[in-house]
């Protein structure tokens, strides 16, 4: 008769058996891991804060209401110079990228991505003063803002996520008792996830600065929107600097990209086949000696794979954005009830906070106490599904939009939106549609985006080599971008009358692509939970892979 496990024994490593059969939970995660947490979603309050504003900021002229407005350039320039900005904002993880892992490594990339980033917001609230405003500074230094903003953001994009899970050590499975005292095995990749979620519901929090500053925006002014997250990001930037010491900081590998380089041209010269980059394949059929090993080469076939799964997220990225311009001109046709038009966005990170810890806390830990998988490629599968069914809303509520009157299909656009206040003061009326109609476009996107993009994050980092994790999750940002690029095409169809169809065409194209993404994909899940268990029953072989080393 087997003996009870004595407490004494725990935690130790888990036995092939176990792995096999016990529950798997995630293992311990350092306090520096959330450190860094912290700091990005200190970035993404400011971004956020800021950015929200900017189609009110753009479309709308000084004085107008019941929007906001400083510009006046209208909603078809707004939205493509927003696509613009997500454009360029999406190309320079690139080059960080390729900073970060061959000279200066993710700490510093992420120390000089916040100081463009505070600079950047501190020009935005110089240049959005109403002296600045009143000498033309405005359209100036919103420029110069979204570039400075473009490329702290494209940096901290790059390094983040592999930063963040680079603090968690690279360790076997181990058993031990959980807090019910159930014997389980503790798994690292369950701890990427659980802090990749934990970060993304940090961020949504963080995203609620929305409201803050739309209410700023509308009562006092865009000049107090920007001061106070750019103030937030700089004091919240502190910590990391201070602690700097106690993160893990893996050395950059200057040879890591230009062999990666090397591995693709030989592929290509076999006619697409990995397998001739190989060391033994090189030196049997070519005499030639390479710098890599074969466990190199199958770590680029992952992140290959990572890379097919990032191109099929540029529907899902052009869909997304609609939610930083589109759905927001939408909110202004509708009656808002003394609130800004952009306020409602702060829907978004709301759903996020509540649907997340549901998912996190009872979903996924349901399916894993039943054997039952459900692995990235499936969740983003449904992901897409999510945001499919958001767009299909938003076309439901703006044809409800053009059926309203004053203006019907033109909101905010005839004559007889116009009228004056008690005060004398002209004033425009929307539609006759309440707009918190739209709060389950919201929620509908805020689940879409948690399986999505999360899941995302999760494949792509356990399938990248280590020496390229910041390049794979800058290949992420280029399928954003090109989906911004896609955005910009769309211009001259993102206004009224063209809102409806837009939407709606935008809905089809994103069920149709979770068909085929499932059709192309859905093995990789089963390749995914293979590759956990190979690690978790071997782990000593990747010990040399653990972050540990210094900078």
């Amino acid at each position: 008769m087997q003996q009870p496990e004595s407490p004494s024994d725990l935690p130790r490593d888990a036995t092939q058996e176990e792995i096999d059969s016990l529950v798997h939970e995630y293992a311990d995660i350092p306090i520096t891991a959330w450190l860094l947490s912290f700091t990005g979603a200190a970035a993404q309050f400011a971004r956020f804060g800021i950015t929200i504003t900017w189609q009110n900021y753009l479309q709308n002229p000084r004085g107008s209401n019941p929007s906001p407005g400083a510009l006046g350039l209208g909603e078809s320039k707004a939205s493509i110079i927003q696509n613009a900005y997500l454009f360029f904002q999406y190309l320079t993880p690139l080059p960080f990228a390729i900073l970060s892992d061959m000279w200066i490594g993710r700490y510093k990339t992420m120390v000089v991505s916040l100081l463009f980033l505070i600079l950047g917001y501190v020009i935005l609230f110089v240049t959005s003063l109403p002296a600045a405003l009143d000498h033309g500074a405005g359209l100036g230094g919103l420029v110069a803002a979204m570039v400075l903003s473009g490329i702290g953001q494209g940096g901290l994009s790059a390094v983040l996520y592999p930063f963040i899970a680079d603090q968690i050590p690279t360790t076997g499975p181990q058993v031990r008792r959980n807090k019910n005292s159930a014997l389980v095995v503790t798994n690292r990749q369950l701890a990427v996830q659980y802090v990749f979620n934990g970060y993304y519901w940090m961020v949504n929090i963080a995203a609620l600065s929305s409201i803050p500053t739309t209410l700023l925006e509308k009562h006092v002014g865009f000049w107090a929107a920007y001061l106070l997250p750019t103030a937030v990001l700089a004091v919240s930037s502190v910590p990391a600097f201070l602690w700097h010491k106690q993160l893990v900081k893996l050395p950059p590998q200057a040879n890591a990209l230009p062999d990666a380089g090397k591995i693709m041209l030989y592929a290509c010269q076999a006619r697409f086949h990995l397998s001739a980059a190989e060391p033994d394949y090189q030196r049997h059929h070519y005499n030639r000696i390479v710098p890599w090993t074969s466990t190199f080469v199958g770590e680029i076939r992952r992140g290959l794979k990572g890379c097919r799964v990032i191109l099929c997220f540029v529907i899902f990225w052009l869909c997304y954005n609609q939610t930083t311009n589109n759905i927001i001109s939408q909110a202004g046709q509708a009656e808002q009830h003394g609130l800004s038009n952009d306020t409602f966005q702060a829907l978004n990170p709301i759903a996020c906070i509540i649907i997340g810890p549901l998912l996190q806390n009872v979903l996924f830990p349901f399916l894993r106490r039943r054997k039952i998988s459900f692995g990235p490629i499936l969740r983003m599968t449904v992901a897409f599904v999510f945001i499919a069914a958001g767009l299909a809303y938003g076309a439901g509520f703006q044809a409800l939009i053009y059926s309203r009157g004053p203006c019907y299909r033109y909101p905010l656009e005839c004559a007889a939106a116009v009228f004056r206040d008690s005060n004398g003061v002209v004033r425009t009326r929307p539609n006759e549609v309440n707009v918190w109609i739209q709060t389950p476009l919201h929620f509908l996107f805020a689940t879409g985006e948690i399986l999505g993009l999360v899941s995302l994050n999760e494949y792509t980092q356990h399938e990248a080599p280590t020496s390229t994790k910041a390049m794979v999750r800058a290949l992420q940002e280029i399928s954003a971008a090109v989906a911004s690029g896609l955005g910009i095409a769309l211009g001259p169809v993102s206004k009224n009358p063209y809102l409806t169809i837009l939407f709606a065409s935008l809905a089809a194209t994103m069920a149709l692509s979770a068909v085929i993404f499932w059709l192309a994909f859905r093995r990789y899940d089963l390749d995914y939970e293979l590759v956990n268990k190979e690690s978790d029953g071997s782990y000593e072989e990747g010990k040399d892979d653990a972050p540990t080393k210094k900078e």
